[in-house]
């Protein structure tokens, strides 16, 4: 609510969150009375906001309704106060003038200063978070004692907020922009007399921050200066090597380096990021009890090494303190920290009462409640789990012998093996199916390797030809270049002919019946070590992808991985359904059923943008469905296609019953589709393909063909006030610009409420600015080339004349290097209404439409407009503004809060509608039916003689 420009749009989350939340639940169960007072001050709001809402309406005395209006503006009033007054409940101040001004009234806590640096998406934010560090440094150099340099202020670096790229795949740039700025900031840090701390982040980030911590901590100008440390996360599985490490850093250069222990506050990221990146196992511990125990195991091993480090542990648990002081007893000289805003009443007993001889640091964050949310949220989700420490205190309904227990008891107690609640990642889906492998693309090693690989194999010249029942067949040939280099020739593609084309329809009508009769038990076997096998040639399909297609090499690794997904979910699939026959009821002495059998020879008709993912799910499901296929890849990518062919060849798949025809659309389209033999069509392509395939269909065939087609779409993503300005941001630059907008299902057209428009219109600038075009095969790069001359003359021409009618607002420019390739800066066009565009337009190029509130009803008037039907994002913290959209437009997927692509197998089941394609969708539960026939079998038992099974009965 605090970032929220408008009142109307503020007005409507308060109703929403007030009468959506069960107040009346939380009553009393707080020692704090304003705690109490709060709850019932919302629960009496909430009912409020409830009877003013129109379903209730009918039932209230208008005297009510009158007082219900008349107080609303009250309350949203107080709401709005207590939200200020809430975030700065976790703030310290807002400037550090009065962060000082604080800090001398309350002189029995050490400071660390946070400037709420969050990750900067643009320069321009990492200038300012940069400057603001030094500002804050220069102030606190006033208020050094002179005295131990630790009992000096801590001024607290995030990294991520220096630099707007702070990537593995960005790795040197940021290592060198990341070095220098810091080692400014220590030299500033070491003549102010205050130390300086780096921040933990998330685990991807933790090889990168140990290097550039090396290289600063290394710097000869700090050869003096031991008051530059930085945070362990105990939640990481590596913390003690993390550990074990920095002391050997510290003993080489024979200094102290201060460390600061914390749990981690990014626990949740980890995990979904493991899961989603197909990882061997979490980062990080799954069990709390998990992380208390390694954080004592830390905070031992720190202890243990008191002329290598000065210890300090950020904890607001009862146990932890007393443990860590039991240990540092013949250890004088560490601190505790905990949070501004959290754990007073522990920290006070310690020192008041107790009067412990250890100081405490408050992490005291500075500045604007706009920068807070981020480090809210945080800190809400971290100390209010349901298993903290400060969370089961509160709750009178705990015993306090659970509160305070030993971690590491509790483990011993636990069966052994332990069992987590959380799965690993390879077992994401459970026995059913088994997640595709994923590489680590955060390991510096994994990411050397690779590369290496790729080089090793990078002026490969590749083959492909008409592959038909095992035999190849000749032809005319045409050579294929990268297209992000000319003189990088990939390979010959022999196009195939009418005696190759014949010649496949032949032996495919030949296989079919045989083909039907294998059980699904073996056709699941073969799909299942064709999995195995894309991943043992992962890195051929990815050199091919990248030098043929275009495609980056994490959008490359990503094609493997959803190959492989399409092989376990269809196999898994078609065990299900389509394995046995499904019994009926009916009546006694008759046996009914239904089962599903191949249709016949299936054709499939697959896109160079996605040349191994679309290609191996077609063929996969009309395989596996019981049909003989030909395969008939765009001439674009045919060379990868060609290797897909000879794995799923390798895989077992008769070659009988797979063939395999390169070459231009229409000869070869014209021969396939007119022929009567065939059962059906899978095609994924444009809109107007689809249009002459279905049409050609109808004009030559009596019978009714099936067209499983998945086309394009005119894009949309509509975005309100109440939306996160930083998401937004990164899900718009992925979703428009990923792949260069070479995406069936990428963004074209970005709908933003005015009143944030020109916000949102600097930061997609701001992060285009940080965008890196190049050579594909590179890890560093973002976006590549788009696929041909004339794809990028067609963007070209498109940006010249939407401009007598449009602003173009930015474009990313193209270095003088990549002349070589069919590079196009990705754009952002500011247009007025969704009509300016007759057709979707392919490529990086995004299209910027400002509305008010009142027109969202002709927003989704003129997206229904267009017929298109394919993907839909929504950001938005309004959940009727939400439901609005989702319940009027046509959309096949809508995508609440995130990117709008990526689609994954099983899990995000992928297909639109109207001109976008008729399903069912890829991945899904229903694909396989289109690719089957169904048969019923009705048998009369009792038909010899009588029903025997009423006899039997008891």
């Amino acid at each position: 609510m605090l970032r929220i420009p408008d009142v109307p749009t503020q007005d409507l989350l308060i109703r929403e969150k007030l009468t959506s939340a069960e107040w009346h639940k939380h009553l009393n169960h707080s020692p704090s009375f304003l705690v109490n007072c709060a709850t019932q001050a919302l629960a009496l709001s909430g009912r409020f906001e409830q009877q003013g809402l129109p379903t209730v309406t009918e039932w209230l005395p208008i005297f009510n309704n009158v007082t219900i209006r008349l107080g609303s503006p009250l309350i949203h009033a107080a709401i709005k106060k207590a939200m200020h007054l809430l975030a700065y409940r976790f703030i310290l101040a807002q400037s550090m003038n009065s962060a000082l001004k604080y800090c001398q009234r309350h002189k029995n806590y050490l400071y660390s200063f946070d400037r709420l640096g969050e990750a900067a998406l643009t320069t321009i934010d990492a200038a300012r978070y940069y400057q603001d560090y030094l500002d804050a440094i220069e102030q606190l150099s006033q208020q050094s004692s002179g005295a131990h340099l630790m009992s000096n202020p801590n001024i607290s670096i995030k990294l991520s907020a220096l630099y707007p790229r702070y990537e593995p795949n960005h790795y040197h740039r940021a290592i060198t922009s990341l070095t220098q700025q810091l080692l400014t900031l220590a030299n500033k840090a070491q003549q102010a007399q205050i130390t300086l701390t780096i921040d933990a982040e998330e685990s991807e980030r933790l090889m990168m921050s140990l290097a550039i911590f090396s290289n600063v901590f290394n710097h000869p100008d700090l050869k003096d200066y031991e008051g530059f440390g930085l945070a362990v996360q105990a939640y990481q599985k590596r913390s003690i090597a993390v550990i074990h490490w920095l002391s050997a850093l510290a003993q080489h250069r024979h200094k102290i380096i201060p460390i600061r222990l914390v749990k981690g506050a990014y626990w949740d990221y980890e995990i979904k990021q493991a899961q989603q990146q197909g990882l061997v196992d979490y980062p990080v511990f799954t069990e709390k009890m998990m992380t208390d125990c390694s954080y004592l195991a830390c905070a031992q091993l720190i202890l243990s090494q008191p002329k290598v480090f000065y210890p300090q542990f950020a904890t607001h648990n009862a146990h932890t303190i007393a443990a860590i002081y039991s240990l540092g007893k013949n250890h004088t000289n560490y601190e505790f920290q905990r949070l501004y805003g959290m754990g007073e009443q522990l920290y006070d007993e310690i020192m008041t009462v107790k009067r412990w001889p250890v100081p405490c640091r408050i992490y005291a964050p500075v500045g604007s409640y706009k920068d807070l949310l981020p480090y809210l949220v945080r800190r809400l989700l971290e100390n209010g789990a349901n298993t903290s420490f400060i969370c089961l205190l509160e709750n009178p309904d705990t015993p306090i012998d659970d509160a305070i227990a030993d971690p590491i008891s509790k483990l011993k107690s636990q069966p052994s093996p332990f069992k987590t609640k959380l799965i690993r990642p390879p077992k994401l889906f459970g026995k059913k199916r088994q997640n595709s492998h994923g590489l680590n693309l955060n390991d510096l090693d994994v990411i050397n390797t690779i590369q290496m690989q790729l080089k090793a194999i990078a002026k490969t010249q590749l083959t492909a030809a008409p592959l038909i029942n095992g035999q190849y067949y000749s032809g005319l040939n045409k050579t294929i270049l990268n297209p992000a280099d000319s003189n990088d020739t990939v390979g010959l593609v022999t196009y195939s002919n009418s005696l190759s084309i014949t010649a496949a329809l032949n032996h495919a009508s030949e296989a079919c019946f045989q083909w039907q009769k294998v059980p699904i038990k073996e056709k699941v076997k073969h799909l299942l070590k064709a999995a195995k096998l894309f991943e043992k040639y992962r890195i051929e399909l990815v050199s091919i992808c990248i030098r043929e297609g275009g495609r980056t090499l994490v959008d490359a690794i990503n094609e493997v991985r959803e190959a492989v997904d399409f092989c376990h979910y269809y196999a898994q699939i078609a065990t299900e359904k389509l394995s046995h026959p499904i019994i009926l009821p009916g009546p006694t002495g008759e046996r009914n059923s239904l089962a599903q059998t191949g249709r016949g020879i299936f054709i499939c008709i697959s896109p160079w943008n996605f040349p191994i993912a679309i290609f191996i799910g077609q063929i996969t499901a009309a395989l596996i469905a019981g049909n003989t296929v030909i395969a008939k890849p765009t001439q674009l990518t045919s060379l990868t296609a060609m290797k897909c062919i000879n794995i799923l060849h390798e895989a077992g798949i008769p070659v009988s019953v797979l063939h395999f025809l390169p070459g231009p659309g229409r000869s070869i389209g014209e021969q396939l589709l007119t022929d009567q033999r065939i059962a059906g069509v899978a095609f994924t392509g444009s809109s107007e393909t689809a249009q002459k395939i279905n049409q050609q269909l109808a004009k030559h065939h009596q019978k009714i063909i099936p067209l499983i087609a998945e086309t394009g779409g005119q894009n949309v993503m509509i975005v309100d006030s109440s939306a996160l300005p930083e998401q937004v941001t990164r899900d718009v630059i992925t979703s428009a610009f990923n792949s260069a907008g070479q995406r069936c299902s990428a963004l074209r057209v970005l709908f933003l409420q005015e009143n944030i428009a020109d916000t949102l219109i600097a930061l997609l600038i701001g992060a285009m600015k940080t965008l890196t075009l190049g050579n594909p095969l590179a890890f560093q790069t973002d976006i590549g080339p788009v696929i041909t001359s004339q794809a990028y003359l067609q963007l070209s021409d498109h940006i010249k004349s939407i401009q007598t009618q449009a602003t173009l607002l930015y474009q990313v420019p193209v270095s003088d290097q990549l002349t070589k390739g069919h590079f196009f800066g990705p754009c952002l066009v500011e247009i007025t209404s969704l009509k300016q565009l007759e057709k979707e337009v392919f490529g990086p190029v995004l299209h910027l439409i400002r509305y008010h509130p009142k027109q969202l009803n002709q927003v989704i008037a003129d997206i229904n407009a267009t017929g298109y039907g394919l993907t839909l994002g929504i950001h938005s913290r309004i959940e009727s503004f939400i439901d609005q959209i989702k319940q009027q437009t046509h959309i096949g997927n809508i995508y609440i809060n995130r990117n709008m692509i990526g689609a994954v197998v099983g899990v995000q089941p992928f297909g639109g509608m109207g001109l976008s394609g008729t399903g069912p969708k890829a991945g899904g539960p229903h694909y396989l039916d289109r690719f089957a026939i169904e048969k019923t079998l009705s048998v009369n038992t009792s038909a010899i003689g009588g029903n025997i099974d009423l006899f039997i009965q008891k």
